[in-house]
């Protein structure tokens, strides 16, 4: 299944799988050949642990490819009637108006106002249109959301 990403998003993405396999990957085979001189491989705990961690670090380079491999790239959305990934938005909640972004997960930052489109808010935003009044679930009952434009 085609995972949604922004532009920003899958480049973060290409920069996270470069690194393991051009940095990373030498630094773990380093510790592995390191280990590995201790001598006897059967009772060798560095070496364990070093093997232990390159098998980890292939099997984040496999699922990384496969996002890259699975990413649909969300075009610009600016202008659009409707929230999308990649939508940025101008909200009112609890009466005060803020700024936000809808994005992948993996490039959600709430604090900078990128919100995941796997949130809570992001799920309640998704789809729906400039003027309109969404309920967000909460825990405690229900915030309403106003959507004031959609950038």
């Amino acid at each position: 299944m085609k995972k949604r990403y922004t532009k920003e998003g899958l480049e973060k993405l290409k920069k996270e799988l470069s690194y393991l396999e051009k940095e990373k990957r030498k630094e773990v085979a380093d510790k592995l050949k390191y280990a590995a001189s201790f001598g006897d491989l059967s009772e060798n705990s560095a070496y364990d642990d070093a093997k232990n961690e390159q098998d980890i670090l292939e099997t984040q380079i496999s699922k990384l490819k496969a996002k890259i491999t699975e990413a649909n790239v969300v075009e610009d959305k600016q202008g659009r009637d409707f929230v999308q990934i990649g939508s940025q938005l101008e909200i009112e909640i609890d009466g005060q108006k803020k700024k936000i972004e809808i994005v992948d997960g993996s490039d959600a930052d709430p604090i900078a106002g990128k919100m995941s489109c796997e949130s809570p808010m992001g799920k309640t935003l998704l789809g729906k249109k400039r003027g309109e009044v969404c309920n967000m679930k909460i825990p405690s009952g229900e915030k309403k959301i106003k959507i004031l434009n959609i950038v």
